[in-house]
């Protein structure tokens, strides 16, 4: 059955990679999801070769509540369904930091954080140098308990390329 799996997987990836376009050299814009409550994030893409690029993403909250940031890195394979559309898998890491002040015992709740982190979505990449995605992202803790375990976070990007 593995064996079954591995090679439907393999196949599906060579025929979409013989269809693949070209990706945007650069791309910046928002990423708007749950993300550890973030909420939002500065996003930008870099073509690494013309299937490849990374992702850097960057977090602030501020709020009653506490107060945190977040740093994340995505390296991503891209491949194209059909024209302007793309789907896209990878993985990567998080870094941050969090304070939430004093908890119901008077100890300071804060702290860093480093997670581990996957990532699938699609794309669509416009005409004009315009392009927007919808991807979901698990993180799972390996460092502090920022969340206590894992995060599942689905996001809506739109991005400019250039």
């Amino acid at each position: 059955m593995k064996k079954l799996i591995f090679m439907a997987v393999f196949l599906l990836g060579i025929i979409f990679t013989a269809n693949s376009q070209d990706i945007a050299r650069h791309a910046l814009g928002v990423r708007l999801g749950d993300n550890d409550g973030f909420g939002s994030e500065i996003s930008y893409q870099h073509e690494l070769s013309k299937m490849n690029r990374l992702e850097v993403d960057l977090g602030f909250r501020n709020n009653n509540d506490y107060d945190a940031f977040k740093l994340t890195g995505i390296y991503q394979w891209v491949w194209n369904i059909d024209g302007g559309f793309n789907w896209y898998a990878g993985f990567g890491a998080g870094i941050g930091s969090w304070n939430a002040g004093k908890d119901y015992m008077g100890n300071n709740d804060d702290g860093i954080f480093i997670n581990a982190d996957g990532n699938v979505g699609i794309e669509y990449d416009f005409d004009i140098p315009l392009l927007i995605s919808l991807d979901f992202r698990p993180e799972f803790d390996l460092v502090g308990d920022y969340k206590k375990g894992t995060d599942f976070d689905i996001a809506l990007s739109l991005r400019y390329q250039f």
